[in-house]
């Protein structure tokens, strides 16, 4: 059985992520400050599911952390996801009240004395996950020292990943979680939701789960090819402008367990076209049975130099002659060539917006587009368990994105 260490285990996303990982069949110990919400959690605890180890502990307190590597057993995996998302405004102003090294220690001092604490307690292999925010990459205004902790903390990863590539090691940035937070500043009139939801493709907010079903998919041992990198998880909001507000989705949330029902659509490269068939025949279901249309298409990978951007055109073009709703599209693209001539070293950038903007346009239907571009070299059955969780129900809040399987730590 396999073992993970997630922090700030005690509500939102970490709660939804504890009992995901349960149900999974990890062995968890959980970490958090306040020692009643881990006594709330373990009464919710899935039946069947091996009993957690609960520590109170305040990862502020850096002796702390190193007393916590001694009560651990060896681990698989460890989750960075304790962190503060209020205060340290006042560190801007000149009135800090202690609150700004409070988050500071927490938010990016933490995740590395983790690492450090547990490192001799990760198993050969082992993954490192630590939850940024979309806020490290476009700053909050009024929030202090926030956006800058989250941006430290994703460049603490890839360097991580860089100084150990015997780990994976990966960070996650959610978007609009609908947390416990959350929920009392709408309930509160200090937060509209529709405003909100106005700025995000997929027409809604995120659900703790959405979050929890990433960070189980990105503690196994199938992320490997995403190590150095950063999952950017917020509906599309990353990747979206403009001044015209989105519509809601006109469509509920899925469950995430729906079965995939994949199919590839011109993929004419071998190894992708054997990795392909198998894969869709693991996920063959009865007939009749309710399932999730998950479209792979490849006809870029066979398009010549400056004609990327019309073979995604072509592929989303037979994607929506198809699919009216509810339905995923992953393209597989080419790694630009480094020889490539200047005039046509815009048709590849072309196609990744086009990939944005379609995100932005498909959303309120309940239709997502995603993009792999592996490494030359890879092995296409080495991406198969990312493409089960980026084409899947369980990432249903990913649009809009391009993923570099295989690129590791070397490329932002």
């Amino acid at each position: 059985m396999a073992t993970v260490l997630l922090t700030g285990a005690g509500g939102g996303i970490g709660r939804a992520a504890a009992l995901g990982l349960a149900r999974a069949g990890w062995r968890c110990v959980l970490v958090d400050a306040d020692a009643h919400a881990l006594q709330r959690l373990e009464a919710f605890w899935p039946a069947g599911a091996e009993r957690p180890l609960s520590l109170v502990a305040d990862l502020t307190d850096a002796a702390r952390i190193e007393r916590l590597g001694q009560e651990i057993p060896p681990l698989d995996a460890l989750i960075n996801n304790a962190g503060l998302s209020a205060g340290g405004a006042e560190a801007t102003s000149g009135h800090d009240d202690g609150t700004a090294a409070r988050l500071l220690a927490l938010n990016l001092a933490a995740p590395a004395r983790m690492v450090q604490a547990c490192a001799p307690r990760l198993r050969a292999g082992a993954r490192i996950v630590n939850v940024a925010s979309g806020a490290g990459l476009r700053a909050i205004p009024w929030r202090g020292l926030y956006s800058p902790s989250k941006a430290g903390l994703i460049a603490q990863g890839r360097a991580l990943a860089r100084a150990r590539p015997d780990w994976t090691v990966t960070t996650l940035a959610p978007g609009f979680v609908r947390t416990e937070l959350v929920q009392r500043l709408i309930d509160g009139g200090r937060l509209n939701p529709a405003q909100a939801i106005s700025k995000i493709p997929v027409g809604r907010m995120a659900e703790p789960e959405d979050m929890a079903e990433a960070l189980c998919f990105l503690a196994s041992a199938g992320a490997r090819v995403l190590t150095g990198q950063l999952l950017m998880l917020d509906g599309g909001s990353s990747i979206c402008g403009g001044s015209q507000p989105l519509p809601p989705c006109e469509h509920r949330p899925l469950p995430f367990e729906l079965p995939l029902q994949p199919h590839g659509e011109a993929v004419r490269e071998p190894g992708w076209q054997a990795a392909l068939a198998g894969w869709a025949h693991s996920h063959a279901g009865s007939p009749g049975r309710r399932s999730y249309p998950a479209v792979v298409d490849g006809r870029a990978l066979d398009a010549p130099p400056g004609a990327q951007l019309d073979a995604v055109l072509d592929a989303a073009r037979c994607f929506r002659a198809r699919h009216a709703a509810l339905a995923s599209l992953t393209l597989l693209l080419p790694r630009p060539a480094p020889d490539l001539p200047w005039a046509l070293a815009g048709d590849a950038e072309a196609a990744r917006m086009l990939v944005a903007t379609l995100a932005a346009e498909w959303g309120a239907h309940g239709l997502r587009i995603n993009a792999l571009e592996p490494t030359p070299g890879l092995a296409p059955q080495a991406c198969l368990p990312l493409l089960g969780y980026v084409a899947g129900a369980r990432a249903q809040f990913m649009t809009g994105q391009v993923l570099r399987p295989g690129a590791g730590a070397a490329e932002r």
